[in-house]
């Protein structure tokens, strides 16, 4: 499991934050993949406010308590909305520039990469949004990810996690789905962002539907909860060790 940060010149969703913040615009970010045709991701919308977030990430606000750890936090939107709340929240991404953004905007942001054994701490909720499920990458990688929420979730604490079950790009016209069950899980995905002439590095994006986050939870010691579902297959859950 990759433990290291990116570098700034490998950095494009960091370089549109950087240019969304600074100069009010940026220019397309755009997202490949070899399932997927080319998107793009809005930048505008990961400086979206409290008002403007999906229910299920209000909820996982609310839901937040104690001393929190936001991973994978962007531009701190989340970590904005917190600490309005008053809640005492430390934010970590593996983007220099998006830090750097974060910290510009009053955001204790550090750059750090979760998996990274050097980082520690007690955290009473520790919060992945945005598909948290994404930065396990693979199915192979979740027995240690479980293991390094063990070490930063404090006693009685809760990672609040929110993913997409993929199975309904697999759908027939008559409601069935057609999945080939010799092939590598459905839901990972590989991508490669890129802005302007900057191209990132391919990355494994892990998008779990909630059986097999439950099944591989209890493997690992701990106990899924659905605690709402969205309008798409989305849900949001709440892991705690058992």
């Amino acid at each position: 499991m990759n433990t290291t940060c990116l570098a700034p010149d490998r950095d494009p969703m960091g370089a549109a934050i950087h240019d969304y913040y600074n100069k009010g615009k940026a220019a397309r970010l755009r997202v490949f993949s070899s399932q997927f045709d080319e998107d793009e991701i809005p930048v505008s919308g990961l400086f979206r406010t409290y008002g403007e977030m999906p229910e299920l990430e209000r909820i996982a606000l609310q839901s937040a308590c104690g001393r929190i750890l936001d991973v994978g936090a962007g531009s701190g939107c989340h970590s904005l909305a917190l600490r309005e709340m008053g809640k005492e929240v430390q934010a970590i991404d593996i983007s220099p520039l998006s830090v750097e953004v974060m910290q510009s905007r009053g955001v204790d942001a550090r750059l750090v990469n979760v998996f990274d054994p050097h980082f520690v701490g007690q955290f009473d909720t520790v919060l992945m949004l945005m598909n948290g499920s994404g930065i396990i990458g693979r199915l192979e990688n979740i027995g240690g990810f479980f293991g390094r929420m063990k070490q930063l979730l404090a006693p009685g604490g809760c990672i609040l996690m929110d993913s997409s079950d993929l199975r309904y790009l697999f759908e027939d016209e008559d409601g069935s789905f057609v999945i080939d069950l010799a092939a590598d899980y459905y839901g990972q995905v590989d991508f490669r962002m890129q802005y302007k002439q900057m191209k990132g590095d391919s990355f494994d994006w892990l998008y779990i539907d909630f059986n097999t986050l439950s099944l591989y939870a209890s493997q690992y010691g701990f106990k899924a909860e659905k605690i709402a579902e969205g309008e798409h297959y989305d849900y949001l859950a709440r892991l705690t060790v058992l």
